[in-house]
């Protein structure tokens, strides 16, 4: 009888126990918030290859209305996601296209152009 004691008792706060979680589910009940997200917009330049010259190592990028990278900026080629190469812009510059060499890697049209 002196073992049936403990295990009752031992029953009577498991169950108690059990009882109070499924009250309180919200994990971010009183005066702990979860922090705000904070987003950061992306001001970075980006443009396209429209044409490639593999004998003169440049290309001819195409920017939005707008923007346009400084003479002597470095850009970075990118293919699929994945960075294939480096540009250096020379000009000259018209309307919203642009001059650049190759720097390092490789080009195709259609790539996609980042300050980053």
């Amino acid at each position: 009888m002196k073992s049936f004691v403990p295990l009752a008792l031992l029953s009577v706060a498991f169950l108690a126990g059990c009882s109070t979680t499924g009250q309180n589910q919200n994990h971010f009940s009183g005066s702990t918030a979860p922090s705000p997200t904070i987003a950061t917009p992306d001001n970075s330049l980006t443009a396209k290859v429209v044409d490639y010259n593999s004998v003169g190592r440049f290309v001819v990028l195409s920017f939005p209305v707008g923007e346009m990278p400084k003479t002597g900026d470095t850009l970075f080629l990118y293919r699929a996601g994945l960075k294939v190469g480096q540009v250096k812009v020379t000009g000259p510059q018209r309307n919203t296209n642009t001059v650049a060499d190759l720097v390092d890697g490789n080009a195709q049209v259609g790539d996609e152009v980042r300050s980053q």
